[in-house]
């Protein structure tokens, strides 16, 4: 899953996504809210419509939403009605299997990462247009790269567990350091012969 930094120094956690938290998060306005906490640090509602161009009625209403299945918080911190606004989590995870046979729940799932793959694409974009004024050692250092790899599934969640291993004991390698920057990691895998789908005992 997408997890972006906090800014704050929260000892934040992960969550596992049910049905009900998932359904509240497949939102276009949802979604992008609790990115923009997790990237950004605790906002006011109108801080946070301000960023992504909506009104802060919706943003007030939708941020209760996501409150309602734990994944932003009130830090209790705004000033009146002003109320100032956390990520609750660092990330959330989710299996497929977790919501097999819940046709509303593979729904909404389905939509959610077709969502984050269209927030990829943007993110990313917005990367290729600023590049060039980067230091030769940051467009060196970041970027894309593509590989193809022959392994069942079984093999493919152990080189997920490696690749999440790495993630996590760089996550924060570079905190202090004034050299360092915040930086968005993303791993894909998906089969390339779409045609031949695994039939019992393949699978």
């Amino acid at each position: 899953m997408p997890s972006d930094s906090p800014s704050a120094d929260h000892q934040l956690t992960g969550l596992r996504l049910d049905a009900a938290s998932l359904k509240v998060l497949a939102h276009p306005l949802r979604s992008r809210l609790l990115s923009a906490l997790r990237r950004g640090g605790p906002a006011t509602a109108t801080t946070l419509a301000t960023s992504l161009g909506t009104n802060s009625g919706a943003t007030s209403y939708h941020l209760r939403r996501l409150e309602s299945v734990g994944l932003v918080t009130d830090t209790g911190e705004g000033e009146g009605k002003r109320r100032l606004w956390r990520a609750a989590t660092e990330s959330h995870t989710y299996e497929p299997s977790d919501f097999a046979g819940d046709e509303d729940s593979e729904t909404a799932l389905n939509w959610l990462v077709r969502d984050y793959t269209r927030h990829f694409a943007e993110q990313f974009e917005r990367w290729l247009d600023v590049e060039a004024a980067w230091p030769i050692a940051w467009r060196d250092a970041a970027g894309m790269s593509d590989s193809y790899v022959v392994a069942t599934p079984a093999q493919l969640q152990a080189m997920k567990a490696e690749l999440d291993e790495v993630v996590a004991r760089y996550r924060r390698v570079g905190q202090g350091n004034p050299a360092a920057r915040r930086l968005a990691v993303y791993t894909v895998s998906y089969p390339l012969d779409l045609d031949r789908i695994p039939r019992g005992e393949d699978q």
